[in-house]
């Protein structure tokens, strides 16, 4: 199996960016893992963070929250709301780290499933944000690693369901 790269297309002055990432499992199942909240818990965040999901309601409408803990006791808080759910094509919702010291930097994230040949998938997410300064901070941060590391945790996840 090769391994799967993920492709970040952030073009200047835009308020968003792209992230495309194929798994080697059947698109059913990879919806699942995105919106299965025993499953989701598993791979989400980056290896040496314990996440705990505080709140998980994969619907339209639904809230979610989770928080992720270091080796030191750091916390790192997430949240957001599931605006559209549609299984197993398409995942419309809010995002927001509570960590930064104002709040209202809400990213609107659609995340797109895509069949492909072989019994593989391709996920397309979007991220809007409200300034382009938050895309490029977002862009900056350690997002990049940490995107990374969680979707090889769920490449390991999902040989195993399979």
């Amino acid at each position: 199996m090769a391994k799967n790269i993920t492709k970040i297309t952030a073009k200047p002055g835009k308020q968003e960016f792209f992230v495309e990432r194929e798994f080697d499992a059947p698109r059913g199942l990879v919806f699942k893992a995105y919106t299965d909240p025993e499953l989701y818990e598993q791979w989400i965040g980056p290896r040496g963070l314990e996440t705990t999901l505080e709140k998980f309601e994969s619907k339209n409408g639904g809230s979610w929250r989770y928080i992720q803990r270091d080796e030191e006791g750091n916390e790192f808080a997430f949240h957001g709301v599931n605006h559209e759910v549609l299984t197993p094509e398409r995942i419309i919702g809010t995002f927001e780290f509570e960590g930064l010291p104002e709040s209202g930097h809400v990213i609107l994230q659609t995340a797109r499933f895509e069949e492909l040949p072989d019994n593989r998938v391709k996920v397309t997410s979007q991220s809007v944000f409200l300034s382009v300064e938050d895309r490029d901070g977002m862009l900056q941060s350690d997002m990049e690693e940490g995107m990374n590391d969680s979707f090889e945790r769920l490449d390991e996840l999902l040989e195993k369901m399979q």
